[in-house]
């Protein structure tokens, strides 16, 4: 079962094969016609496209490295995808397109700034950096820093002008921007920390020498307000107070004048206090970190780098730092040895004036206090904006982004579009697909008869054979002239088909054959099925009964008589007269029609061809009988009537179905249905030709001509 299956599907596989081949071989000039048509239109059509040629230029974009690292020694070295989609959508902006507009100055480009209406020249600069911006494309090769700027344009020179300065502006306008507004932003910063350092310097002396001035030397260590004035503390408590000043007024001379001294000698670095003050050592970490990072810049890229540049800037911004604080320290020092001493005064003064000065050193010590609020605001004022402009300076090193053109847009050689060879290739594809479409088509919409399907399924009769359409002018001379050949073949298998492989049949000797509509090869058909029965040594007679047209002289080559058929018919002549009889080099016997005839009358209805027809029978092994067409035509129904067996004969690919059956209904009524049906001038490569009998390919060989 599995075997029949499987033999089943190759041989409808092959069926489907020759199909497609057939229709292919009958309508291959449509077919060509078609595809070359659409090939040649979709060709002019590509090769009419404008070309358009693609400039890149190529930026890379230097991940930040932060100048003022944590002191863990922490280095930014990359940069999120999300900031390198920013940087390609600053491309699109209409800001740097309208710059590159009027770097080009392409406002007065005839293609770009081409309208419809007229616009002012605000307005035109934006249609053109639109129409810049529709042709510009930024892309990120891969997960590298560096970016595709292109620019599709007719000209390759303009092409490479426009993405060239796409690629300078955004250089210019986008990081260079941001470069100078971190810039500004830390030189306003330096000011403010300059003005403010040195308000609090001068709120610091003020309040010093207020303090001196009036003897408001005690204060809280824990908030710095006064906690009373001499007068308002004890003697004792007042003596040993003047002691402790006195004593801590000596050293903090001391200290101060060893300050001075090394300062004079060693520098203010080396003042202990210095050393010691917790902002000092932060700022140096900080500044051994800028010079390393300055050593490194200077290394890579040299003294004149922006990076080695901005080095030098915040190394310069440490040392002012580091030097303003020194002062302070050591100035805080003398302060300190100052208030110490005027402290020790005050105290000592107090002592004896006690009672005279304690209304003044009263009002005195709110004014203190005043001062001091007003330094320590200032002080802490410093200090939040010191953070701020550290804090405002890294960031802003961190989100800018140093980039560099890598490779200047050249004018490109060849154009990006139209493909023209991927498009040629798509047009042939294109038109193989619309004439196979074509073909496919007329093949459903035709209504002729191609295929023993046809035949046996949509006509109800068996196919007896299919006869190849040949090329000779007399088809029928190929049974006598090449026996061998595939058409006189095809006619020894309608023979067959005919009468069977048992002998001749007695009850059968007039054949008669027709077809539904005039030149359908049936006059050809019958006259080389007559040479073939008359081939086997049976007496044979041909009768052409087609009497409106008489095409059987021409066919066989053999002039009528004087007189024919319709002399015959219109009694003017007898059988003898009419009969060619055969001959030794021609064993078939004919009665033709000298000459068309045309009338009214059915020559046909009368008893002399019913008595020609039995004349015949009783003369001749078998008669074949040449009738008209049977749609239109009465004369063929009457004859089909007078014989015995009758062949349909149909032309490959151009009877129509529909008239096939008229012509079928119309011998079925009159009880002759057909024994089989001929189909003529049937394609080699048809696939009833090929599948129905003979197998072309194979067969070729052994239905050699040569062996004729």
């Amino acid at each position: 079962m599995e075997i029949a299956i499987a033999q089943q599907d190759e041989s409808t596989l092959a069926e489907i094969i020759l199909r497609a081949r057939d229709v292919f071989s009958r309508r291959k000039k449509i077919f060509f016609a078609v595809s070359a048509t659409c090939f040649v239109g979709i060709g002019a059509l590509v090769f009419a496209l404008p070309a358009q040629y693609v400039a890149i230029s190529h930026i890379r974009i230097d991940p930040t490295r932060d100048p003022v690292a944590s002191q863990t020694g922490e280095i930014k070295t990359g940069l999120t995808d999300e900031a390198i989609q920013t940087e390609v959508a600053a491309f699109y902006s209409l800001g740097l397109a309208k710059s590159v507009v009027d770097d080009l100055q392409l406002t007065k480009d005839p293609e770009l700034a081409k309208t419809s209406v007229p616009l002012s020249q605000d307005d035109l600069r934006v249609v053109v950096a639109n129409t810049l911006l529709r042709n510009l494309t930024v892309t990120r090769e891969q997960q590298t820093y560096v970016l595709d700027v292109s620019y599709k344009n007719h000209d390759p020179v303009k092409a490479a002008q426009i993405a060239n300065a796409f690629s300078e502006h955004y250089i210019k306008g986008a990081v260079g921007t941001r470069t100078s507004v971190a810039s500004a932003q830390a030189e306003w910063y330096q000011q403010q920390l300059t003005k403010l350092s040195k308000q609090i310097s001068e709120a610091d002396d003020a309040a010093a020498r207020f303090k001196a001035a009036n003897g408001l030397t005690v204060s809280s260590a824990a908030a710095g307000n006064y906690a009373g004035t001499l007068a308002d503390q004890e003697v004792p408590a007042l003596a040993g107070s003047l002691a402790d000043a006195e004593s801590t007024a000596a050293a903090a001379r001391a200290q101060y004048q060893a300050a001075l001294e090394q300062a004079r000698r060693h520098g203010s670095g080396s003042v202990q206090a210095v050393l010691d003050s917790p902002a000092v050592t932060q700022l140096k970490a900080q500044r051994a970190q800028i010079v390393q990072m300055q050593t490194t810049a200077n290394a890579n890229y040299g003294p004149l780098h922006p990076t080695a540049r901005q080095s030098n800037a915040s190394l310069a911004d440490i040392d002012a730092q580091i030097a303003s604080e020194s002062h302070k320290i050591i100035s805080a020092l003398g302060s300190a040895a100052v208030s110490a001493q005027a402290r020790a005064d005050s105290l000592r003064g107090a002592l004896g004036q006690i009672d005279h000065v304690r209304k003044d050193q009263a009002q005195a010590s709110v004014e203190a206090n005043a001062l001091d609020r007003e330094a320590d605001a200032k002080r802490d004022l410093y200090k939040q904006l010191s953070t701020d402009a550290q804090t405002s300076l890294q960031s802003a090193q961190n989100s800018m982004s140093s980039a560099t053109i890598v490779d200047h847009a050249i004018p490109p050689q060849d154009p990006a579009s139209p493909n023209r060879p991927l498009f040629l290739v798509l047009a042939a594809m294109l038109g193989i697909m619309a004439g196979a479409a074509t073909i496919a088509v007329q093949e459903m919409l035709s209504g002729s008869v191609r295929s023993t399907d046809d035949i046996e399924k949509k006509l109800g009769l068996r196919l007896l054979t299919a006869v190849p359409s040949v090329s000779d002018p007399r088809p029928a001379s190929l049974i006598v002239g090449k026996p061998t050949s595939i058409y006189a073949e095809s006619f020894r298998i309608a023979r067959t088909g005919l009468f069977g492989s048992r002998g001749w049949p007695e009850d059968s000797p007039v054949i008669a054959f027709t077809s539904s509509l005039p030149a359908e090869g049936k006059t050809t058909s019958s006259l080389a099925f007559a040479r073939s029965l008359a081939d086997t040594g049976r007496r044979t007679l041909i009768i052409d009964c087609d009497v409106r047209r008489a095409a059987l002289p021409g066919a066989s080559g053999i002039p009528a008589r004087e007189h024919g058929l319709t002399e015959y018919l219109r009694g003017q002549a007898e059988i003898e007269d009419i009969l060619i009889p055969a001959r030794d080099d021609d064993p078939l016997a004919m009665i033709l029609v000298n000459a068309p005839y045309f009338s009214a009358t059915n020559l046909f209805d009368t008893e002399r061809m019913a008595k020609l027809v039995e004349w015949a029978r009783a003369n001749f092994d078998q008669v074949v009988l040449d009738l008209p067409p049977i749609v239109g035509l009465a004369d063929g129904r009457y004859l089909a009537a007078l014989a015995d067996v009758v062949i349909f004969v149909i032309k490959w690919n151009s009877t129509p179905l529909s008239a096939a059956r008229s012509a079928l209904d119309a011998l079925q009524d009159i009880g002759k249905p057909p024994a089989g049906v001929l189909v003529n001038a049937v394609s080699e490569n048809s696939e009833m030709l090929a599948s129905g009998y003979y197998y072309l390919n194979r067969y070729s060989s052994y239905y050699n001509d040569a062996k004729a």
